[in-house]
């Protein structure tokens, strides 16, 4: 099991597809018991959250500014993450919303050695309004705080169960990867993550794990890495290791 573990999740996930700016509180809460049993396992959790449930930049007008789309994308996840926490509270779980710009009183601002203090203490740390800065993705917090935390291993859940070869949502042959480096990841182009994640993580030397966050127990088996058992998710290596497909 990991001791330390960055795990990204996307605001569609834990969005309401059929009700506007609201949450799927039965999905949350699985997504909450899951990480309080990991915690009280021993493992040491830090969330990044999307905001895609609010806000998908300029997507809502192409003709929007890229940096005022950005900075209400920052905004969406500190939503995102201040419901999450009060989520973990009324599980009786301690979490803490951490952003790297000061946001008066709601949230608390991000400190490496404050971080790993809390993380130590059994604290569910949730990062917010990613780095503070537009042209950045939600990705890119991801993969530098791991780095700067010294994760095992990051975790991408996502409405997908692996990494696939072509994009299996327009193409019925595409085949899902079991494991493969980042050099495949990045040269190919795959859609993993962005490439300055990709980038971060594997000048870290932290892997990634890829898998399905609606998969039963998903959170629970990912932290198992690398015996991540019947969740059949993708690997990402460091090194520059032969990739395999299927399983």
């Amino acid at each position: 099991m990991l001791k330390r573990t960055i795990i990204k999740l996307s605001g569609e996930a834990i969005g309401c597809e059929t009700k506007a700016s609201s949450y799927n509180d039965a999905f949350v809460d699985d997504i909450v018991r899951q990480i309080i049993h990991v915690v009280q396992a021993g493992v040491q959790v830090a969330l990044v959250i999307g905001g895609g449930n609010y806000w998908r930049g300029r997507q809502a007008c192409p003709e929007m500014d890229r940096v005022k789309a950005d900075q209400m994308g920052m905004l969406a996840t500190v939503m995102n993450a201040l419901y999450l926490a009060d989520a973990f509270r009324r599980a009786g779980q301690k979490a803490k919303v951490v952003t790297p710009i000061t946001i008066g009183n709601i949230t608390e601002l991000y400190d490496k050695d404050s971080a790993l203090e809390k993380l130590s203490g059994g604290t569910v740390l949730i990062n917010a309004a990613g780095l503070g800065h537009p042209m950045f993705s939600t990705d890119t917090i991801t993969a530098l705080r791991a780095a700067e935390l010294e994760a095992d291993c990051i975790l991408y859940a996502k409405n997908t169960d692996g990494v696939y070869d072509a994009d299996p949502r327009e193409n019925p042959d595409a085949r899902k990867y079991r494991s493969l480096s980042y050099h495949t990841a990045i040269s190919q182009n795959l859609n993993v993550a962005d490439m300055t994640a990709l980038q971060l993580a594997q000048e870290a030397g932290i892997p990634s794990y890829v898998f399905a966050l609606d998969a039963v127990n998903s959170i629970t088996l990912a932290c198992s890495y690398p015996k991540t058992y019947n969740l059949k998710g993708t690997y990402i290596h460091v090194s520059a290791q032969e990739d395999f497909y299927g399983y």
